[in-house]
Formats: structure tokens, sequence, C-alpha cells
């Protein structure tokens, strides 16, 4: 079998030649997560600054070794990592990774994540689950068996259900209904987490999310959980529905498990299409991406400078409202064309509203004055900006 070398963090790991990054491959390795793995580095190590205690780390999906071995090395107070594989060659070669980097506090296993978990309960501080596709067949495993106060970092690849392109894989593997909207991925998010939250009130605990973010073709959440009756049940008052017009464009949103009763746009009286359940609570602690930009400054990382801007995109729109408006889906519904995003931001500013970009998506705002203003104002930048061009 070829081989070749990859330094990542500050590690160098041997990796099995592939011509395309599939779940064929000999050995799983995707470059393009290296991103994900930096953020979750600093995540880890944030996390870590919080507890007077050194740590036990779960890598459910270790293909390489490259995540569990970036947690050994780059994340200070680690007592040991446990990574797993089902594949043998992954688990081989994970352990050849271990020794090429003097780790020495990593055990590598073959076996299935669900089996793994269950077989070392109440043993992790961190559950680290980034699987080839859905998470939802380790979910309920990864509630039993996170430690209170433990740190649980998920991962979802299928956009494509979580977002809405295919309903009835979201139904399936989520219980709740996709929506293909201009925010369809902030959706997906709050589904994901709804269906989290969900499966750990089964258990009597409840979350609390420090970060999520949507990047390339994954979602990713991370979130501390705690035990306790009372609180988990006020922490699924944060589920419900999205309600939204796709004429005018109108949302609103409905707390409770029961779908919005009324189908009706009340600005334009066309049919709503709803989502959900859904987690209509926040998805990102403004505090916590505060602390990780300080503790990215001090690592470190290759993508640095692609981190620093997700957090500071996400710090940002932290506090802001549910959903957001796309400009030029707005436009046209307005029927014309888009004046600078730069101009309007300011002017709702002017106005005293709030107002952000996202970064779910590039011409997206995050802003809660209402829907009929703000076509109001960007009618309004539009003119005066042909006004000054004339």
């Amino acid at each position: 079998m070829d081989t070749h070398f990859i330094e990542e963090g500050l590690v160098k790991i041997e990796v099995p030649d592939f011509e395309k990054v599939s779940a064929k491959a000999p050995v799983f390795y995707n470059p393009v997560m290296e991103l994900n793995r930096d953020i979750s580095v600093v995540v880890l190590n944030q996390y870590r600054k919080t507890l007077d205690h050194d740590i036990v780390i779960f890598d459910a999906f270790g293909g390489t070794g490259i995540r569990g071995a970036r947690y050994s090395k780059e994340i200070g107070g680690v007592e040991k990592v446990l990574v797993g594989d089902v594949n043998p060659l992954a688990v081989d070669i994970a352990r050849k990774n271990m020794e090429l980097n003097d780790i020495t506090n990593v055990d590598v296993e073959k076996n299935d994540a669900n089996v793994l978990l269950q077989s070392n309960k109440g043993l992790f501080d961190v559950i680290d689950i980034d699987p080839f596709g859905t998470p939802a067949m380790f979910t309920q495993s990864t509630a039993i068996n996170i430690r209170p106060g433990g740190l649980i970092c998920i991962s979802a690849t299928d956009t494509s259900a979580l977002c809405g392109t295919y309903h009835d894989p979201c139904i399936r593997k989520y219980g709740a209904k996709p929506l293909k909207t201009e925010y369809c991925h902030e959706n997906g998010i709050r589904i994901l987490l709804a269906f989290i939250a969900r499966n750990l009130a089964v258990n009597q605990k409840y979350m609390h999310v420090l970060f999520s973010h949507s990047t390339e073709h994954y979602m990713r959440i991370y979130a501390t959980v705690q035990r306790g009756g009372k609180k988990t049940n006020k922490s699924l008052e944060n589920i419900g529905f999205i309600a939204h017009c796709n004429n005018c464009l109108h949302r609103e949103v409905v707390y409770g498990y029961v779908p919005p009763v009324k189908d009706i746009c009340p600005d334009c009286g066309e049919k709503y299409s709803v989502a959900g359940p859904m987690w209509l609570g926040n998805i990102s602690d403004k505090e916590f991406i505060k602390d990780m930009i300080e503790t990215t400054g001090e690592l470190e990382l290759n993508k640095k400078e692609e981190v620093l801007k997700l957090f500071n995109q996400c710090y940002e729109e932290a506090e802001g409202p549910i959903s957001f408006y796309d400009i030029h889906k707005l436009c046209k519904t307005l029927k014309i064309s888009s004046p600078k995003m730069n101009d309007v931001i300011e002017e709702i500013k002017n106005k005293g509203y709030y107002i952000s970009r996202t970064h779910f998506k590039l011409t997206g705002m995050r802003t809660d004055m209402p829907l009929k203003e703000l076509k109001q104002l960007i009618s309004d930048v539009k003119e005066e900006k042909l006004g000054k061009d004339v």
C-alpha cells in the first residue's frame, strides 16, 4: 500500500494514497476538514481552561488518527484520548501515527462508536462525533455516556437532508421537517440541536450551546451537558417551529411542540411553509467566542486567519434574532436590483435596529427591523443612490 506524509498542526501523520476523498478510501482522511480540526483544538483548549482537572477525550471516528493525535499534542491537560474506528487498516495506521509522533496517552481500538461509548460509560469529558454522514445513530449513546459538565462535539455532513433538499431523510433521521430557504443552513443547525436536546432530555440532561457553525459541506456544534430534571424541562422550551412565507419572505417563530395553527402569512395572505421542530435558543455563546478569539492567538494553527475570520463573524451575529434575510431575495420581491449591502447596513444602524452580517451566507443580514420597514429602507437606499448617480 502506497502512503504519503502530511503535516497538520503539531503532528506529522502517514496517510494511504487515495484518488478521491470518500468513504471508499482505504483509510479516511479529508484535508478540507483541517479547518474543522483547528476549530476543535481551539474549542477544547478553551473548554479545558474552565476545569480544574485533566480531561479524557473520545474520538469516535479516528481514521488516520489525525484528530486524536492533535488533541493529545495541542490541548493542555489531556489525561487520555481514546480513538475508535471499525476499519482494521485505519486502526493500524492510527497506531503507527501515534508512535510516529511519540504520543503515549492515546489508545486506538477497533470497535463501533456506540460499543465504545457503552463500554466506557462515564469516562469521557469530551465526546467527538464526526462521522461520514449523519450522527443520528450515535447521539443517544453520546447523551447517555457523556459526563455531567462534559463537552459534546458533533458534526453532520448530510446537509442536503438538514437543509431541505431531501425532506424524507430529515424526517426519518432527525424527526423534523426541513425547509429550503435562504437561511436553510441555520435551520439545519437548529434541527440538529433540537434532535440532540431531545436525546439528552431522555436521560434528564440538557445542553448549553457554546458554538456552532456551517462550513463547506458540514455543520458542527459544540455544547456542554449538565444533568437535572427541572432544568432539562426548562431547556426544552427552546424547541419550536419557523413559519416562512415563500412569497413575501415574512417569517415567525412559534415555541412549543405543536406546529403553528394558522397557516396564512399575515403580510400577503399566501400559505406558510413550516419547518421544525427545531432549536430556537442561542446557537452560540458570545462570551465563549470572545474567549476563543483570545485563545486562538496562543496556538499554532495553519488556518489561524480562517479560524479568526469565522469566530469574528459568529461573535458579531451571536445575539441576533432567529433567521436572516438575503438582500438579493428581498430585492427580487421588490423587483429592483440590489443596492450595496454596506449602504443598507449603515442605514439600518442609523435607525437603531440590530444588524449584523452572518457567516451562513455572504449576502445575508441578521436584523430585528420589521420586514415591511426593511423593504422600504432598501427601496429608499436604492433610489437615493440612483439619484446621486444621475
